[in-house]
């Protein structure tokens, strides 16, 4: 099961929800928990953002296809609620999800959120619940953005064992880029490239912070274990 700032390629993230992921957006992916794929690193092709340490996802919505042929610019028009069939789009579908919830006819929606760390590199962010959606402006045209809030899916678990958890922060994505360069892609301790995760050196619920790169490092899963058997 993956944790939340576990590392994985792209194949691996694929294998994980048995599908391509050819987009960004996947509303009920496999009839399953819908899926997203974000980027907050310089260049990245749509404004998603973190806030509230962690706990909250802004993610933007995504872009008519650009089709063969055709030479319109997809970042010059409004971002689409319905397809040229009428069908709804990914946007649409995670907006009425999301309406739906605050209409109290449903639950909000759950969905997995994967960040890309560089080409071909990914970060478990968790599932997160989907809980508002709303359209504003970018220029002179509309885009959607999608409100998420991380839920930490073993604190009942943990509550009725009595045990403590270090709730679940995100690391910010400079962070994760840094530690990333400097630990050269392996294990801190013994050198692994396999089963590699974002690691806080102070945890969180001990006051460790998730946004300097001098309190995270590498570990591997074995690595991250015994770490975890010693802390008190």
């Amino acid at each position: 099961m993956l944790k939340v700032g576990d590392i994985i390629s792209y194949n691996t993230m694929c294998k994980e929800e048995n599908s391509s992921l050819q987009r960004g957006m996947n509303f009920h992916l496999n009839n399953s928990t819908s899926v997203i794929l974000m980027s907050v690193r310089a260049g990245a092709p749509y404004q998603d953002s973190i806030q509230d340490e962690g706990q909250v996802l802004i993610y933007e919505g995504h872009d008519v296809p650009k089709k063969n042929g055709q030479n319109i610019d997809p970042k010059t028009v409004d971002q689409p609620m319905y397809t040229e069939y009428g069908s709804l789009t990914e946007n649409g579908k995670f907006f009425n999800a999301a309406m739906k919830y605050k209409d109290c006819k449903t639950n909000p929606e759950r969905v997995k959120v994967y960040e890309k760390i560089k080409s071909g590199i990914w970060a478990y962010n968790g599932i997160f619940l989907l809980t508002d959606a709303w359209t504003e402006l970018s220029g002179k045209r509309k885009v959607f953005k999608f409100r998420l809030e991380l839920i930490d899916e073993h604190k009942k678990d943990n509550q009725q064992k009595n045990i403590k958890t270090d709730f679940s922060r995100i690391i910010p994505t400079s962070v994760k880029v840094e530690v990333w360069k400097r630990d050269k892609g392996r294990c801190v301790i013994c050198g692994s490239e396999k089963d590699l995760h974002f690691d806080h050196i102070i945890p969180y619920s001990k006051g460790g912070s998730s946004n300097t790169a001098k309190n995270i490092q590498l570990l591997c899963a074995k690595c991250n274990l015994n770490k975890s058997d010693k802390i008190i």
